[in-house]
């Protein structure tokens, strides 16, 4: 039996977009406020028998390690005491220190991760772990890292969590201004020319910048970029500057053309569409469906979705019209990829 071919043609018109003020502290962070990453290897006593055994050695040799400093070396034995030692696991230990510092005392959670062979951290505690900083080979001790650990998922038991469980021994001063300067770094879903040109402009303009004025308070460096100078009114007092720096606004739907993209997750069948995706003149067959954009409508009758002045088609358009004819998520998806590849979707395909 003959399948009935269904023509869906359309002339796809824009909408004028929404104006909608973005603040900068949204999308950009100020250079210098990043997280800082501490690491180091304990031991996870207390165990029900679920620990690495006799038979893994760096977790006897760690354990011998440590009843030595704690004044109780081994015996003549050696190693063959620890034999029956079930109840240790020799885990790596993390803790992440927030990208606005911390200071001397503070603390913060630990993450804890079996790297031999236990079966389950559950009802374990984590022995007193010194904690080292971001660079691996240096041994100053940033932070302590101990207590009771909290297994969040029961199908990932060799993972755990100590929530407080890491002390900070050393105070975090996140340095953020240079030679009387500081830069702005938009995050990387906004990285782009036109975004950071247009939040220099707005920094340069009044009321922080001077009208007509040569000498400019801020220059995108790149995409990603933007260096700020702090005037001189505002030497004694850098935090103000930055505060209200980080409070303007700018309006990225009608002052920027910012890339356009359409973000695809195919296990939920999610489809997130810029605004801005235009789709080129086309005619796709699909099961019993034949879509045709541009100078392909011609091949059926036109129905105009949206009222105005034509303009070149949009994606969201072809999407809402496939909704509202009940084509399932996944045949979207496959129409958005041939588009793709076929050249004539013209914004960037991310696949999640």
């Amino acid at each position: 039996m003959a399948c009935r071919l269904a023509i869906l043609t359309l002339a796809l018109l824009v909408a004028a977009p929404a104006s909608a003020a973005t603040r900068i502290k949204d999308i950009c962070r100020v250079k210098g406020q990043e997280e800082n990453t501490l690491h180091g290897l304990g031991l996870v006593v207390g165990l029900k028998g679920t620990g690495d055994g006799g038979r893994f050695l760096p977790t006897i040799r760690s354990l011998a390690t440590a009843m030595k400093l704690m004044g109780n070396p081994l015996g003549s034995d050696g190693l063959k005491e620890l034999k029956d030692a079930k109840n240790v696991a020799l885990v790596a230990v993390t803790a992440t220190v927030p990208a606005t510092g911390a200071r001397q005392g503070d603390k913060v959670d630990c993450s804890v991760s079996s790297i031999g062979s236990a079966k389950s951290l559950e009802g374990g505690r984590l022995f007193v772990t010194p904690l080292q900083g971001p660079q691996v080979n240096s041994p100053r001790v940033f932070a302590f890292a101990e207590g009771s650990l909290t297994i969040e998922d029961p199908a990932l038991a060799s993972t755990a969590k100590i929530y407080g469980g890491c002390r900070l021994e050393e105070d975090f001063f996140n340095v953020y201004m240079k030679d009387g300067k500081f830069t702005l770094v938009l995050d990387r879903n906004h990285a782009d020319f036109e975004i950071a040109q247009a939040i220099s402009e707005v920094i340069n303009r009044p009321p922080l910048g001077s009208a007509g004025s040569d000498e400019r308070l801020s220059l995108a460096l790149n995409p990603v970029n933007i260096e700020v100078r702090i005037p001189p009114q505002y030497a004694s007092d850098p935090v103000d500057f930055i505060s209200q720096v980080l409070s303007l606004e700018i309006l990225l739907e009608s002052d920027v053309r910012t890339e356009a993209r359409v973000v695809i997750n195919e296990r939920t069948g999610s489809i997130v569409i810029d605004g801005n995706v235009e789709i080129g003149s086309v005619l796709i067959t699909h099961k019993n469906l034949a879509i045709g954009t541009g100078e392909n409508a011609e091949l059926g009758k036109f129905v105009p979705l949206t009222t105005g002045a034509p303009a070149p088609a949009r994606l969201q358009e072809l999407v809402t019209a496939l909704g509202a004819i009940k084509v399932p998520a996944a045949d979207i998806v496959d129409i958005i990829k041939t588009l793709d590849r076929s050249g004539k979707l013209h914004g960037k395909l991310i696949l999640q």
